[in-house]
Order: C-alpha cells, then sequence, then structure tokens
C-alpha cells in the first residue's frame, strides 16, 4: 500500500527548513498554496506541494524573486524537468564562479604572506567572475529573454577571458565614448561626425565583450534601445544631461542603418 504524505504548515515549515510565516505568504500571493484545508482551517500539504516548494526555494537560492517565479510556473508551457535543469546549470556555474574567487583569494593571501608571486593576469580573474556574475544578477533575465542564452554565454566566457591589455581597453573606451557623447550632445546634433565616432566606438566596446560572430547592427540596436527603457541605463546616460540616451539611440539608428 502507497502511503500519501500530507503536511501541515508547521511540518512543511519544519521540513523545508522555513517559517511558517513564510508558508502563508506563499499561499496569500498564491505562489503556493495548500492541497485542502481542514474543517479547523489548517493547512494541509501534500507532494505536489512539497515539490512545488523545493522549486521555489531553488529559484530564490539562485536570485529570482517572487513574481518572477510566479510568472514561471503559471506559464503554460512550464516543464518541471526543463526548470530543474536549467537550475543545475545555473548552480553549477555559480559553484564555478564561487570555486574561482575563492582561489584568488587563497592567492592573493599567500602572496601577501611571501608565499606566492601573484601575477596582474591572476589577479583580475576573481574580479572578472564577481563582474559577471552581478550582471548576471542584474540583467541575465532580461538580456538572456532577448537576445537568447547562446548569445549572453558568450558574453560572459568572452568577459572572463579577457587579458589585462584587453580590460584596460574596454575601461579606456569606455572614457572616450562618454567624452565624444557628451561633446555631441551639447552640439546638438546626432548626426555630427563627433557623435558617429562615439558610435564607432560604441560598436568597437561591444564586439570587445561579444563572442566573436555574434554581433549584428540589428543586436546592437536591440542593446542601444533596451537603454531608454531602463531606469539604470539612462541614469548612466543621462549624467550627461536629460534625454541623452535617447540621443544616443538616435545617433545609434542613424549610424548603423542611414549612413
Amino acid at each position: 500500500m502507497i502511503t500519501i504524505m500530507e503536511y501541515t504548515v508547521h511540518q512543511l515549515a519544519q521540513l523545508a527548513g522555513v517559517t511558517v510565516r513564510t508558508l502563508h505568504h506563499y499561499d496569500q500571493i498564491g505562489i503556493l498554496r495548500p492541497q485542502k484545508r481542514q474543517e479547523n482551517g489548517y493547512r494541509l500539504y501534500g507532494e505536489d506541494e512539497v515539490d512545488i516548494l523545493q522549486q521555489i526555494l531553488l529559484y530564490r537560492e539562485i536570485g529570482f524573486t517572487l513574481q518572477q517565479i510566479k510568472e514561471i510556473m503559471n506559464d503554460p508551457d512550464y516543464s518541471r524537468a526543463e526548470v530543474l535543469s536549467e537550475q543545475l546549470d545555473a548552480l553549477i556555474h555559480k559553484r564555478n564562479r564561487l570555486e574561482q574567487t575563492i582561489a584568488t583569494v587563497q592567492r592573493t593571501l599567500r602572496m601577501m604572506e611571501g608565499e606566492e608571486i601573484l601575477s596582474d593576469e591572476d589577479k583580475f580573474i576573481g574580479l572578472k567572475h564577481s563582474i559577471v556574475e552581478m550582471n548576471e544578477k542584474a540583467f541575465g533575465r532580461e538580456l538572456r529573454t532577448r537576445f537568447g542564452d547562446e548569445i549572453i554565454d558568450g558574453a560572459n566566457q568572452k568577459m572572463v577571458s579577457l587579458n589585462t591589455g584587453e580590460w584596460n581597453d574596454l575601461s579606456v573606451l569606455e572614457g572616450r565614448i562618454f567624452d565624444l557623447l557628451a561633446k555631441a550632445y551639447h552640439e546638438g546634433d546626432y548626426k555630427s561626425e563627433i557623435a558617429m565616432e562615439a558610435c564607432e566606438l560604441h560598436k568597437e566596446w561591444i564586439c570587445l565583450q561579444w563572442k566573436k560572430g555574434t554581433y549584428s547592427p540589428e543586436m546592437h540596436m536591440a542593446l542601444v534601445e533596451g537603454y531608454t527603457d531602463d531606469e539604470r541605463f539612462r541614469a548612466y546616460y543621462d549624467r550627461i544631461g536629460e534625454g541623452c540616451t535617447l540621443f544616443l539611440r538616435d545617433a545609434m539608428k542613424y549610424f548603423l542603418f542611414s549612413k
């Protein structure tokens, strides 16, 4: 005989290592409903709910918000097997980045104690992994939806593989782009020679970060148009002046498709 397990909210909370309040909240927002309620109002959870809670907690562990999790699990094409596979890949990537960062910190400590000489190249390895991780957390889901996993994975790999010279080139290019964009913006002509030079350098800057062979004008334009929809990017470019992000969008559109 197969025994069907049922858990009260307190039992499930103890099993999963969460609070009763958390399970009540998940019920309120509709992300994890109890299987049934007893006449006294007590919640009862079955095996299906245990599986759903496992999914929720795994997604929370890799950085998804509750709203994002709800959207994913309400998707009519939702597949638990696919989700688990995606989670496994994400966790492996996260583990690899963490192991790389730990190794860099350990080597840095050994260097400080005179036990090892750390090259300039090695000093940046952990930093590059940290930047990739922060970008994934802040923009990863949106960028993957827009451009696909292959493009973003390739860009992440390219970032991690940059040598010290290429890393410095990125920083120099970013500064030159900002300076030229500021000058073109204040002159007020997004078709000007200076604006076009800024766009050319922006293309070079993008190509340094993207995997070889993945660049296209359409993808570049989609990226820049995305700047206008994201307050973080708008705040960065609009430091030059209000509307500078829109100015860059118009200049890039002319540079890529109208020249």
